[in-house]
């Protein structure tokens, strides 16, 4: 990002600090607590959102050389994502065409054909059907129609894109609009991953609320994120469905001392991105980020995050690699003792029927952003029904 953007931003944030204000919206919001632990209501924003929209299910750093794939299983949907020879990025059902047997199990790794372990039938990185065992006895067989099912497919801002439902419609410039440019400035596609945990977590919507705001720091995270990070706090831009919210570290306070051309802003301020509907990036502003892929279900009172840590540069020594390990134990003890063990409580609460609506405040502005979304895209699907 360019110096005069983050000196915007800095500034922005210390008005907020020396005011005693934060970015707000004009009312008050309520949710119905039905959208949170209704389970017909789940099922049908999975099928109009999370097998619709396009999802961020790859980083280009985990797929930089062609022949690179990940496997990975989104709401049921086994997903094969691979770099061809020619540089280009596809997806696919990771389903033989054959008998139906898983080509890869999940995770990541590089390949030159996708070889069946049933019975031997092989795939190259385009989705073609390149290979049958027994061709002579197995009988003639059209290998033009049989090859993987892809899945429409798009690379943009250091991220794989997928959307779940083969032949759906895609158009990533219409998803994203300026937001692209915003995800470009950040260059993760030129980043290096580090490590890959994963955790289970309340409903997606719980989870997903958390990754929204700071209103929570100095009470859930009193000794932990809030040492560094001021509570209640933040900047925030739309960009269609999509956010970036901006948050302000203890201490800002001193730029007003400083001549402006020794701001370091990135000191002072730390952002995170979101890309509606499930995915966080924080800290991409320094050395090291953490990116959050939020996967619903099984059922509707449950969700995946895959928490993955990614670094600037390759990390040489042992030194930097035990500052990454540092940075990213405590990343994942945060989110799973603090916010996903309040979220499973939440949603306990939530099952026992004590409320009947949540209530987001005027501060809540990028919760209410993503809520007002949701509620966008079910009634746009309710109306072309």
């Amino acid at each position: 990002m360019e110096r005069t953007e983050l000196m915007e931003l800095a500034k922005r944030m210390l008005a907020h600090v020396e005011n005693g204000t934060t970015d707000q919206t004009d009312d008050l919001m309520e949710v119905p607590v039905s959208e949170y632990v209704d389970a017909d209501r789940w099922a049908a924003e999975m099928e109009v959102i999370f097998k619709r929209v396009p999802l961020a299910l790859g980083l280009t750093c985990e797929l930089r050389e062609p022949g690179a794939y990940k496997a990975i299983d989104v709401l049921g949907v086994p997903v094969l994502i691979s770099r061809g020879a020619d540089g280009v990025v596809r997806s696919f059902l990771n389903v033989c065409r054959h008998r139906g047997a898983a080509l890869k199990d999940a995770g990541c790794g590089t390949a030159r054909r996708f070889t069946c372990p049933y019975h031997g039938w092989s795939y190259d990185q385009q989705g073609r059907l390149v290979g049958i065992y027994g061709e002579e006895s197995y009988g003639p067989l059209d290998r033009d129609t049989h090859g993987l099912t892809a899945l429409p497919t798009a690379e943009r801002g250091g991220f794989v894109f997928t959307v779940l439902t083969p032949g759906a419609p895609m158009d990533i410039d219409a998803w994203l609009g300026d937001y692209a440019e915003e995800l470009d400035k950040l260059g993760l596609a030129d980043w290096h991953v580090f490590s890959r945990r994963e955790l289970v977590g309340a409903s997606w919507k719980v989870c997903y609320d958390g990754y929204l705001e700071g209103y929570h720091f100095a009470s859930l995270h009193r000794d932990t994120i809030f040492k560094q990070n001021m509570s209640n706090v933040m900047a925030t831009d739309a960009y269609g469905p999509h956010q970036r919210i901006v948050f302000a570290k203890h201490g800002i306070e001193a730029l007003r001392d400083k001549p402006e051309d020794e701001w370091v802003p990135a000191d002072h301020i730390g952002p995170v991105y979101i890309i509606f509907p499930h995915v966080s990036i924080a800290g991409c502003w320094g050395d090291r980020a953490m990116v959050s892929q939020l996967f619903p279900g099984p059922t509707h009172d449950r969700s995946r995050t895959v928490q993955t840590i990614i670094t600037r540069s390759p990390l040489e020594t042992e030194e930097d690699r035990a500052k990454a390990q540092t940075y990213t134990d405590f990343l994942y003890e945060v989110v799973r003792d603090e916010d996903y063990k309040t979220g499973l409580d939440i949603q306990k609460g939530l099952e026992s029927g004590a409320n009947t609506h949540f209530t987001f405040g005027r501060n809540e502005l990028t919760v209410q952003r993503f809520h007002g979304w949701v509620e966008r895209l079910m009634a746009e699907a309710d109306a072309d029904r």
